[in-house]
């Protein structure tokens, strides 16, 4: 690459990487996992950099990123879940893990749903062309997660919703 492509790129990485992390953290619930993630995202972005440049380099790799993160866990089916989720060192914050133990009882395809909907932001035919699929699957996978977070987030009895 050219010395002009190579600081574009490097400042797409200083600007985005974060984001892409928090994206994969909250996919994995797992730090290491997720900066394997964005490491071997940022380099299939890199072998493709001139190409991208012009485009939406950051939408192909959040699409990388969801098709790895989809790659990994359907190699890793048969691996035995745990009920606690590790320690990270990304967060103290209660609520955050909480989130994240609520995500990982989420169906893989509803968590990416609702992470790239309700965490990034993004309209519902961004989130249909990162994860290729139809718009109204997008519906009804972010639907069908919500309904699974309302119950394992709420922090209001019965009682005290009525007051």
């Amino acid at each position: 690459m050219r010395s002009s492509d190579d600081v574009a790129y490097v400042e797409f990485v200083d600007a985005t990487r974060s984001s892409l992390l928090a994206y994969a953290w909250l996919l994995t619930a797992d730090g290491h996992a997720a900066e394997d993630l964005v490491q071997e995202t940022l380099v299939r972005v890199y072998v493709r950099w001139r190409r991208l440049r012009g485009g939406q380099p950051l939408a192909y790799a959040r699409r990388v990123l969801s098709n790895l993160h989809t790659d990994r866990w359907r190699t890793r089916r048969r691996e035995v879940l745990r009920g606690e989720v590790p320690e990270t060192a990304y967060t103290s914050d209660p609520m955050t893990t909480e989130l994240v133990r609520a995500l990982q009882q989420l169906s893989p395809r509803e968590r990416e749903c609702v992470v790239l909907r309700h965490y990034l932001d993004q309209s519902e035919k961004d989130t249909a062309a990162t994860l290729g699929i139809s718009v109204g699957s997008v519906k009804s996978y972010t639907s069908k997660g919500l309904a699974g977070l309302r119950p394992l987030l709420s922090t209001t009895t019965e009682e005290e919703r009525y007051v």
